[in-house]
């Protein structure tokens, strides 16, 4: 297991918890099931009880996995919530007993579960989002495949889509991040020694999603996430306002492109590397008037912006008949310094038409580095 610098010790923890009323967060970040979050989590749990600190447990999923119950031991559990749906009994976190029993600290696993419905909230990072603003500390677990912005990268490195996604925004605001590492090698040894699935299982798992492939590419995807957040926290503590503030980003937006979604999170994985803000601006034509627009169209419009809010941009929207003008005039008045827009479709032989978007924007913005996002794989086939 290896950590970010700032996250030695479960003291170092306890001393960020005497610094603020908001709960702290601290999640065990790892690449893939069975390379020990929940382990090391309960094992913290424990380490905090023998200094009689005031934890419990929220909701745990060992998943049959022996070892891992084994370090439940004498933590206090909150019991769990019965929600009923569908003539089908399901358990959930009880978010509300937790707020009433009000612990120093709370474990809870899986951070990027989906609540079943008649929950308060959709996700259960959501929970944990009010029992940080109720002064409660939160302890809890996350693989790298959950986080939005590497939706696209994920799949296109495995295959899977994957369903269940937290925004980027509550990594970046964990107090402290652990990685829970193990070599891709080590992990398929576990699966195939029974130590994460059933036996009925583990042929399955090692030859679909658990592949030495995927799992070597998973983990330099963590990897390279607890460089980031690592490099971000030593730029914000060393420079000054004035730097951290130098780049701006922002991505165009169109009503009809295939993969709108795909480009707004590269500009929110850019912008995460930059510690930069970013703007999704979106230039609403005549045709895309609210009296004229197709309900499927504006509905994707709506769900574009709708994740531009959950990966942390801003939204802008303008009318124009004059995109590249409009777009120009924002990224001149914003101060931004990187711009992300699609790659185009259209026939080579539309450059007879005049100059593309790309070319008007490089023309306008000479002084602004432009990224041609490319198109998904399964777009591309």
């Amino acid at each position: 297991m290896s950590e970010d610098q700032s996250a030695k010790t479960p003291e170092q923890f306890l001393s960020l918890i005497h610094q603020q009323r908001r709960g702290r967060l601290k999640i065990y970040l790892g690449f893939a099931a069975g390379v020990g979050k929940t382990y090391e989590m309960l094992q913290e749990g424990q380490r905090l009880k023998n200094r009689e600190v005031d934890v419990v447990i929220g909701v745990v999923v060992t998943h049959g996995r022996v070892d891992t119950a084994a370090q439940i031991g004498n933590l206090e559990l909150i019991p769990l919530r019965r929600i009923e749906y569908h003539g089908v009994v399901i358990e959930e976190m009880d978010l509300d007993g937790i707020l009433l029993r009000k612990p120093a600290v709370v474990l809870v696993d899986e951070l990027a579960h989906t609540n079943a419905p008649g929950s308060r909230y959709a996700k259960r990072y959501q929970d944990v989002e009010e029992l940080l603003h109720a002064g409660i500390n939160v302890i809890s677990t996350l693989n790298i495949q959950h986080l939005e912005s590497l939706y696209d990268m994920v799949e296109k490195a495995t295959g899977v889509k994957v369903k269940e996604r937290i925004p980027d925004y509550i990594v970046g605001m964990a107090d402290q991040l652990i990685n829970v590492d193990l070599s891709a090698e080590d992990l398929r040894e576990r699966i195939a020694a029974g130590k994460v699935y059933s036996a009925d299982r583990i042929d399955r798992a090692l030859g679909s999603f658990f592949t030495q492939a995927n799992l070597t590419r998973l983990r330099e995807f963590a990897l390279a996430e607890m460089a980031l957040r690592l490099d971000q926290r030593l730029t914000n503590r060393d420079s000054d306002s004035e730097t951290s503030s130098a780049n701006r980003v922002m991505v165009c937006l169109s009503s009809r492109g295939p993969n709108v979604d795909h480009l707004v999170r590269r500009a929110a994985r850019m912008a995460d590397r930059l510690s930069a803000p970013w703007y999704a601006v979106y230039i609403q034509t005549a045709e895309e008037e609210v009296t004229r627009i197709p309900a499927a169209v504006q509905r994707q419009v709506n769900n574009n912006l709708a994740l531009v809010q959950q990966l942390g941009g801003t939204q802008m929207t303008f009318k124009g008949t004059d995109v590249v003008t409009t777009m120009a005039t924002f990224a001149k008045e914003y101060g931004i310094s990187h711009i992300v827009i699609g790659r185009t479709r259209r026939p080579w032989y539309f450059r007879w038409l005049g100059k593309t978007v790309l070319e008007q924007l490089l023309i306008a913005l000479p002084s602004v580095d432009v990224l041609v996002a490319g198109i998904p794989v399964e777009q591309n086939s």
